[in-house]
């Protein structure tokens, strides 16, 4: 707390002083304090020493809210209306494993969505920082909430807790991508208007445009703010704010609805309000509380009020000077102000690693996706209005389409389907990804379109289509002789390394599969399928989840039945593929007698018996194809799928092992997940074939 100390102005012959003010350092309250001290300052005779005292205190009070560049102090919970859960309960376990990692997860644009456990147990959560809101003290707001919830809402099985700056909500209900606007709250200032009819104008017109810009704000950005003149010389702050899981239409409609909230309570005639639910919110006041690096459209701050004339030449005189030490302290405070915050973030940036790659890449990468939109029409066009003629296939994203446009340029057109429960987010988090993503053996993604409920991705065409479209085909396959095969091989192992290792974000796909791997004109293989990505710390190469999402017979035992994927997830994924090359047979359909019921059995078998080249296609059998480079990938595959995760090596080993085939290797261990027995029926349940891919992506 600061007080500001007064000389009464009935006893200008005594250093006698009183306290006028005292101020907690929120940003509204600094605006009023301001205000006090201007009005107090230009009728009082007062000790100068004393005024620079109290703006060097003003300064540097500014200078440390500066520094924090916002306050996260809290501001408002409401424990919902779910019921509660009994102590020790499994749904407890799930919201204390969600809650404490909340704040890794939360991506570079302030969001995060996911949940823990399976039915009436399971926990979901929303986190959502406000867009002006730097991603190091998103975290950290995050962080606290995630600690504090629990003291508010301690056996509630929904809750929403609402900072300054960030809020989490979770429920026991599904909310990945749905509009909750409960629980809500309007939270209005208690002084009134003096003229609300020009002032509510104004704002309406405002919050207008704002809510037409979130919503339509594109996958990252559902925020808008802005400021606008009111009458009687007032500044008018608005800010509104969506999810951006939500679609247009949903994040448009929480708006208004807010909006319409507002109207009909006791705020629309106060000179602040808000109204916060867990889906979006809305706020207003007369003073900023937000960045201004947020405002598109500069408004003029309206000037102060004309100075008060003294009574006599000697009171101008004092005032005069007052004035001039007012600025020349001012001055001084703005240098210190500059040193703190300059510190202060030469500090952030020592000790986060994290806050450099956003401070270096946030502006480029938007700027570099919001180029590379097409409109509606354009799409419509190029597909001849998505034709089943020009119909490609059909995924969990939805359908996929052949395109060209007007330059001849031939696409692929991805469409999100209206009935895909996790598509929103999904198109969102495959668009980000993949415009950071360059290299030739990954799919390019050319741009985007998200136009109403329409949003889709364009790739660039590969004409060769899906490995599996020619790898399990009993003519197509003969195509692949051993050298065609090698380079696929040796293609993917390269695309892997460079999401695992070289990339700027370290990325798991966690869905690699033939079909996913998709061949170019000239048979380069190229990864594809980026569907859900989340943003991890920068020493973080692992995670768990409780929605597995992937292909049954690709996936990593730790991952299929405890939910725990790692980079080494991909390279188990990898290892089963490689089988698959070499032996032309699917993992998931093969069978060999009553006894070898997968491929991983059937080839670490006939590896121990000395028989690995029963692995080996009969169509590559006796052509002019290396035994032994065959059999050295058959055994670079097995050290791939060993059941310890610890035991196989990293991509970038096996790359070196692809391109030395005189390297030593060292003896694999037995292949994990089918050795022993097939999959559980609730482990098939758990999992998706030929559902959507999930990519994790871990920054550098």
């Amino acid at each position: 707390m600061v007080y500001l100390f007064i000389r009464k102005r009935k006893n200008p012959d005594t250093h006698h002083y009183s306290i006028i003010s005292s101020w907690t350092g929120s940003v509204g309250d600094r605006e009023k304090l301001v205000r006090v001290i201007s009005s107090t300052f230009m009728i009082q005779v007062m000790d100068f020493q004393k005024w620079i005292v109290v703006f060097l205190i003003l300064s540097l009070h500014v200078c440390a809210t500066a520094a924090e560049d916002i306050d996260i102090n809290y501001e408002w919970h409401s424990c919902g209306t779910n019921g509660t859960y009994s102590r020790d309960s499994a749904y407890q376990k799930n919201l204390d494993n969600l809650l404490p990692s909340l704040s890794n997860n939360v991506n570079e644009y302030g969001f995060y969505n996911g949940s823990v456990g399976q039915g009436s147990d399971r926990v979901s959560a929303i986190v959502l920082c406000r867009g002006d809101a730097d991603i190091n003290l998103c975290r950290d707001c995050v962080s606290d909430n995630a600690r504090r919830i629990l003291e508010w809402c301690p056996t509630q099985k929904e809750a929403f807790r609402w900072y300054n700056i960030c809020s989490i909500y979770y429920s026991d209900e599904s909310i990945l991508g749905s509009l909750r606007t409960t629980p809500e709250i309007t939270q209005f200032s208690s002084i009134s208007l003096k003229n609300p009819a020009q002032f509510n104008g104004n704002l309406t017109v405002m919050v207008d445009r704002l809510r037409t810009q979130a919503a339509g704000g594109g996958p990252f950005l559902k925020y808008a703010a802005d400021i606008t003149s009111g009458p009687d010389q007032q500044t008018i702050f608005s800010y509104v704010q969506c999810t951006p899981d939500l679609s247009v239409r949903d994040c448009t409609d929480c708006i208004n609805t807010a909006i319409d909230l507002w109207n009909k309570s006791e705020g629309n005639g106060r000179i602040g309000a808000r109204v916060l639910r867990p889906s979006c919110f809305f706020r207003y006041e007369i003073s900023s509380f937000f960045g201004t690096s947020l405002i598109n459209e500069s408004v003029s701050t309206p000037p102060p009020s004309a100075l008060p004339s003294g009574s006599s030449d000697g009171n101008k005189t004092v005032i005069i000077i007052v004035i001039v030490v007012a600025i020349a302290a001012g001055l001084i405070g703005v240098a210190i102000c500059i040193f703190v915050i300059l510190r202060k973030r030469q500090k952030r940036k020592a000790n986060s690693p994290v806050k450099s790659l956003e401070e270096t890449s946030s502006t480029v990468e938007i700027s570099t996706v919001e180029s590379l939109k097409y409109d509606l029409n354009t799409i419509q066009n190029a597909t001849n209005n998505f034709s089943e003629a020009n119909k490609l296939g059909e995924g969990g994203f939805g359908p996929v389409y052949k395109g060209k446009l007007e330059n001849g340029l031939e696409i692929a057109v991805k469409r999100l389907s209206e009935n895909s429960r996790q598509g929103n987010l999904e198109f969102k988090n495959e668009m980000a990804l993949m415009a950071r993503l360059q290299h030739r053996n990954l799919v390019r993604l050319l741009g985007y379109c998200q136009e109403g409920r329409e949003m889709i991705l364009v790739y660039e065409f590969v004409p060769n289509g899906g490995l599996d479209h020619i790898l399990f085909d009993p003519i197509k396959r003969g195509y692949l002789n051993w050298g065609r095969r090698y380079k696929i091989i040796e293609g993917i192992s390269r695309g892997l390394v460079y999401l695992h290792e070289d990339s700027r974000l370290r990325i798991i796909h966690r869905d690699l599969k033939a079909s996913n791997i998709l061949l170019d004109e000239d048979l380069n293989p190229k990864i594809a399928d980026f569907g859900m990505a989340r943003l991890f710390t920068l020493d973080e190469t692992q995670g768990s989840t409780s929605r597995i999402v992937g292909t049954y017979g690709y996936m990593a035992p730790e991952y299929a039945w405890q939910g725990l994927f790692s980079l080494r997830s991909d390279v188990y994924s990898f290892g089963v593929l490689v089988l698959e090359i070499i032996s032309g047979q699917k993992n998931i359909d093969f069978q060999k007698g009553e006894s070898m019921k997968d491929l991983l059995s059937y080839a670490w078998t006939h590896w121990k018996g000395g028989s690995a080249s029963n692995v080996m296609d009969p169509m590559l059998r006796g052509t002019s194809s290396p035994g032994h480079e065959i059999t050295k990938c058959i055994h670079i595959a097995l050290l791939c799928v060993q059941e310890n995760v610890a035991d196989r090596p990293t991509m970038t080993e096996v790359l070196q092992m692809l391109s030395n085939l005189t390297m030593s290797l060292p003896v694999p261990l037995a292949p994990g997940f089918f050795i022993h027995s097939s999959v559980s029926s609730e482990a098939s349940n758990n999992s998706t074939r030929n559902e959507m891919s999930i990519s994790e992506q871990f920054p550098r």
